[in-house]
């Protein structure tokens, strides 16, 4: 309990959410890999979340998180409309948002989008060498070696190449099924300023 977990950097509504829910799902024994927002008539709410553990994050960790997370923004109430949750695994071309993804995936080929343009352009594509928690170095597809500042990170993540397959099946012990490494999404939608069923913690 003495380390900190490293959540996502959020901005706006999404930080909102992340910091409302991180800490329930965290006291689980999950981590918080993004949460996006799409959507204007009935937002949806998208949380990616792994197991801290490092092992496969399946069907009933999607249904634990979704209830807690659920039950967090009902009571926090950051969104005044009508909105559904979606909770999934990252899968393996997987989003990098915090350092310790970025180092697990040294080695591997990832894409970044700036928000402001670095060298003329705002996307970049390259092998992972390494990040600490203010850049990013990728060695770029042309062969420089290029460091990018986080806070102008947009959005970043792994290519889905044969090494990453065959690293992602070894790290889980065996070539998983292709059920596993899919996206699981769990729908969970809350009726906008009601209580989700009353009597929700009745049995």
């Amino acid at each position: 309990m003495g380390t900190t977990i490293e959540r996502p950097q959020h901005e706006g509504l999404e930080a909102r959410i992340a910091d409302a829910i991180a800490p329930t799902i965290e006291s689980m024994g999950y981590e918080l890999v993004r949460v996006q927002v799409s959507g204007k008539e009935r937002p949806v709410v998208q949380i990616m979340a792994d197991r801290a553990d490092g092992t496969p994050f399946r069907v009933e960790d999607c249904e634990a998180v979704s209830h807690a997370a659920g039950a967090v923004l009902d009571v926090a109430d950051p969104i005044k409309a009508e909105w559904t949750l979606e909770v999934s695994s990252p899968g393996i071309d997987r989003p990098l948002t915090r350092t310790k993804d970025w180092l697990r995936f040294a080695g591997h080929l990832a894409t970044l989008e700036l928000m402001i343009p670095q060298d003329g352009r705002k996307r970049f594509r390259g092998i992972v060498l390494g990040a600490d928690a203010e850049a990013v170095r990728l060695k770029l597809d042309e062969g420089d070696e290029a460091r990018f500042p986080r806070s102008n990170i947009r959005r970043a993540k792994l290519v889905l190449t044969d090494a990453l397959i065959a690293a992602t099946a070894a790290a889980a012990g065996s070539a998983p099924d292709a059920d596993d490494e899919d996206t699981d999404a769990t729908e969970f939608p809350p009726a906008a300023g009601e209580p989700r069923e009353s009597g929700g913690k009745s049995h």
